[in-house]
């Protein structure tokens, strides 16, 4: 197969350096903003630097049109570039978000919907090992009727002051994947949520319009509760959790002797030696299978596991969030366009 790929960040990058080592990828195109950038990773990966023009037709240096192609660029490239490769009849696989709002969401998958293509979202959590042991435990009935779930996601420092702007907020870059991986593992809808937040750290998610620190309370549609927690300054170290409780049993996804996290129990776990950098360090594993996954996709061997859809569902959680947040109010799902 040959494999487009627009963005080569960190990310974009990471994709491509696992893209080059998969057996099914007989040809790699690297197309980038920054043209440097591209042959910068396309040296790293042994693949091809391409413009993003020649990437979709196969012009310049590219040596024909991809079968497929991965969109790492920035955010507010995403719509435009899954639109472009529909129009194109390429299947895509995107980084989330879609868009940073619901208009442009929701214009993008029509763009989908109407050429009848292929569209996988990289919510990678749902590919983990751990998440997905917690779905079968919930989906079997081992942790009895489900009563709450309690959900984690903090980083240890904050990203760049010149990428919160750009970021969509606390709720739509970080929180997202809380409220669609809740989705997955649970099976459940989301029918209210409660959210609040907090900008007393670093000035600048002031300056941003956004917090550093956020919590909701969401109300499943079967009466289960749960909480989701996010904070870009957890000091000691990359925390994503899930705990899960039940009448009959809890179980926790993210524990391990690298959460970073210490007991104040006398005679209790201490802190890890080695606790979780990043998300790319923690869940790295789970980038590698969604890519093989969306390769499968592509080549008809399975069924999408995360099509647009499934980020409209997580994008509409996070988007009644800042409604409650702004509001001060609980803000029932029905009340957010797209459902």
């Amino acid at each position: 197969m040959r494999i487009g790929l627009i963005g080569t960040g960190r990310i974009g990058t990471f994709h491509a350096e696992v893209l080059s080592r998969h057996p099914a990828v007989d040809a790699l195109l690297l197309a980038d903003a920054d043209p440097e950038r591209a042959a910068a990773s396309a040296l790293r990966t042994g693949g091809t630097a391409v413009a993003v023009d020649d990437l979709f037709t196969g012009a310049g240096e590219a040596p024909g049109p991809p079968d497929a192609v991965v969109i790492c660029s920035a955010t507010a490239a995403h719509a435009g570039l899954i639109a472009r490769a529909a129009r194109a009849g390429l299947p895509a696989f995107c980084e989330k978000p879609i868009a940073l709002d619901l208009p442009g969401t929701l214009a993008a998958l029509a763009e989908v919907e109407a050429a009848g293509s292929l569209l996988q979202l990289g919510f990678m959590r749902r590919f983990d090992a751990g998440y997905g042991e917690a779905r079968a435990a919930v989906r079997d009935g081992r942790l009895g009727r489900l009563h709450t779930v309690r959900a984690v996601t903090s980083d240890p420092a904050p990203p760049p002051a010149a990428y919160l702007p750009l970021s969509g907020g606390l709720y739509r870059d970080c929180l997202v994947h809380d409220f669609d991986i809740l989705r997955w593992v649970t099976g459940r809808e989301v029918s209210e949520v409660y959210a609040t937040g907090s900008d007393t750290g670093p000035a600048m998610f002031r300056e941003a319009g956004d917090v550093d620190t956020a919590a909701a309370l969401l109300t499943l549609d079967d009466g289960t509760l749960a909480t989701a927690t996010a904070t870009r300054c957890n000091g000691a170290g990359y925390d994503v959790r899930m705990e899960l409780a039940g009448e009959l049993d809890q179980i926790a996804v993210g524990l391990d002797d690298r959460t970073p996290l210490t007991s104040a129990e006398p005679g209790g776990p201490g802190a890890p030696a080695k606790p979780w950098p990043g998300f790319l360090e923690r869940f790295a594993p789970a980038y590698e299978a969604e890519l093989d996954a969306f390769l499968r996709v592509v080549r008809g061997e399975l069924a999408n596991p995360c099509d647009g859809r499934e980020a409209l569902h997580a994008l509409r959680i996070a988007e009644a969030c800042e409604v409650s947040r702004r509001e001060r109010r609980p803000v029932a799902m029905d009340e957010i366009p797209g459902g």
